[in-house]
């Protein structure tokens, strides 16, 4: 072979090398661009995911909450409109005939212990006919003992 067909081959070897290191430093490249891009992405995606369910959970706070706050209202109301029910008949039901119709009459077990009154915790002594610190129910029934509205 000739000594010029050798050189040109070795140019030929010498630009393919090239070329191949080219496109490795190419593709190098382009990785690292494409890994900044998927990191960027995810930090985008976090903060958009974090917007979106701190706007949800304020959204479904506005919707739910009324509802909830009238329901427990409800609950309030009904229960201080049958409060002078539940105070006259709940003492004869518990043996108690004194504290029948007293403000302060409780009356709930707590444990096997149920709290009379305030007054007289385990009920006035046996045998009395009336209690001292009687206080009438007040029998309006859409008042309540503050003077508030109940809705």
């Amino acid at each position: 072979m000739n000594e010029w067909q050798k050189d040109w081959f070795e140019m030929f070897d010498t630009i393919a090398d090239q070329i191949e290191g080219f496109f490795l430093d190419v593709a190098l490249d382009v990785t690292e661009a494409l890994n900044g891009m998927v990191e960027f992405s995810e930090e985008v995606s976090s903060h958009l995911n974090s917007a979106l369910v701190d706007e949800v959970e304020q959204s479904l706070t506005v919707l739910v909450s009324p509802i909830l706050e009238a329901y427990f209202g409800i609950g309030g109301a009904i229960e201080d409109i049958t409060q002078p029910v539940t105070q006259t008949v709940e003492p004869m039901l518990k043996q108690h005939p004194v504290c029948s119709g007293c403000r302060h009459f409780h009356g709930q077990y707590y444990g096997e212990s149920m709290l009379v009154c305030g007054m007289h915790p385990y009920g006035v002594g046996e045998g009395a006919e009336t209690c001292p610190d009687k206080e009438a129910v007040n029998w309006g029934v859409f008042s309540r003992s503050d003077d508030s509205e109940l809705w």
